[in-house]
């Protein structure tokens, strides 16, 4: 398995997967195979993709740490910049199918709902962490600030279900809402544990090596 992560065809097999949903998107709408609203078909889908992709985002890390498997990282950054591609496609797809790229209304019906105002600030972290998703960028901010930058996905992700929640509170169904939300809410208590875990136990590692390094032996 950790060799194929690392065989050269890996990354491009990814990234060709990533791209699969748009073209199924694509010919469904050439093919007139979207339902009765390609339109909102578009949105929708567009949308949770989006979501998806960041739940897999987000997983590489616990999957890398409970499989013992470090190649899984480096597909981290290009799954992060297909999050930001389909949220880039869901925004133009609202853009275009439900306001005709009248900049004007667009600006308004983001400041007047609020599941599009979050929706819209998510997208922007997302713009921010894609454009700094880079080593020059990582060079210029130094490690520190660039990770405390990127820990904002977790707001991302936090933004993403709320807007997903509102969006579907006017009709009243949070089946999916609550999938996403349980999903999101596992991969980031997993990250709180596990840090909280590395803390605790950095404490005792230095008691034990200061009561190895005093015994008689030591």
């Amino acid at each position: 398995m950790r060799k194929l992560l690392l065989h050269p065809a890996a990354k491009p097999v990814v990234f060709v997967s990533c791209l699969l949903p748009l073209a199924w998107l694509v010919y469904a709408a050439v093919a007139n195979q979207l339902g009765a609203n390609p339109a909102e078909a578009l949105i929708r889908a567009t949308g949770d993709w989006t979501l998806r992709a960041l739940c897999l985002v987000l997983a590489i890390t616990p999957l890398r740490v409970i499989t013992a498997t470090p190649q899984l990282a480096r597909f981290r950054r290009m799954l992060g910049l297909f999050v930001f591609f389909y949220g880039v496609l869901h925004l133009l797809s609202y853009s275009w199918f439900d306001m005709g790229f009248d900049i004007p209304d667009i600006l308004h019906d983001i400041a007047k709902r609020p599941f599009i105002l979050v929706g819209t600030l998510a997208l922007v972290l997302l713009a921010l962490l894609a454009a700094t998703s880079f080593n020059r960028a990582i060079k210029a901010l130094g490690g520190k600030r660039w990770q405390a930058l990127h820990r904002t996905v977790y707001a991302v992700a936090g933004l993403a279900v709320l807007h997903f929640f509102w969006m579907r509170a006017g009709k009243n169904n949070f089946g999916e809402v609550a999938i996403y939300a349980a999903i999101l809410g596992v991969l980031l208590g997993w990250r709180l544990w596990h840090r909280l875990r590395k803390r605790s136990a950095a404490p005792a590692g230095a008691a034990a090596r200061r009561t190895a390094a005093g015994s008689p032996g030591g």
